[in-house]
């Protein structure tokens, strides 16, 4: 066993001793979802006020709305009842540092952990690598606000979002913990009536 799964291991056994939200129910008590950035540094908890049982929360790398983010979306709403929406992304995020070319570049030499210093990313695994990277679209960002305005826009646009739902656009700054909206983002993801 790792040194890592031990204390995963150790911290959930602490967790479940004094454990008492087994009464939750399913559907999110505020009725909201956030799309938002896997990055470490993000706690949706505190900087959105969040218990357990209050919002769901969809992470991924970038907090981009991926079809598997929008599905997520979907089922949020239909199935859950959540009526309202926010997509949150951050500032130094690492989706900003490489390109869709970069990647299935450092994929295509290799499957090992990739470095990165000023001069940009390279690879220095051994081993066999794979050209399956290039089949998907990576979702990189280059212009943080307009990466925000695009994925309220896509979301909704789809066809399996109501209308009626406000989404919501913002940039979490990573150095100060506050939100920061993005006006024309919110302003795409405008509730339009009862569809």
């Amino acid at each position: 066993m790792s040194k890592l799964l031990k204390e995963v291991l150790s911290a959930n056994k602490k967790y479940a001793k004094g454990f008492d939200k087994g009464h939750l129910p399913m559907p999110p008590a505020r009725a909201f979802a956030i799309l938002t950035c896997m990055d470490a540094r993000l706690d949706p908890a505190k900087y959105a006020g969040l218990a357990e049982g209050d919002a769901h929360v969809i992470r991924n790398a970038g907090g981009r709305a991926s079809d598997d983010a929008i599905r997520s979306l979907v089922i949020s709403y239909k199935l859950l009842g959540t009526r309202e929406w926010f997509v949150i992304h951050h500032t130094d995020c690492g989706m900003e540092t490489f390109t869709d070319d970069v990647m299935r570049g450092l994929l295509g030499k290799s499957l090992e952990t990739a470095t990165v210093d000023e001069d940009g990313w390279h690879d220095i695994g051994k081993g066999r690598g794979s050209s399956e990277g290039k089949y998907i679209d990576w979702l990189t960002i280059s212009d943080l606000a307009e990466s925000v305005v695009e994925d309220v826009k896509r979301i909704r646009s789809h066809p399996l979002v109501p209308g009626r739902i406000p989404i919501h656009g913002y940039i979490y700054d990573v150095k100060t913990g506050k939100l920061v909206e993005v006006p024309s983002a919110t302003k795409a993801g405008q509730s339009r009536g009862r569809r």
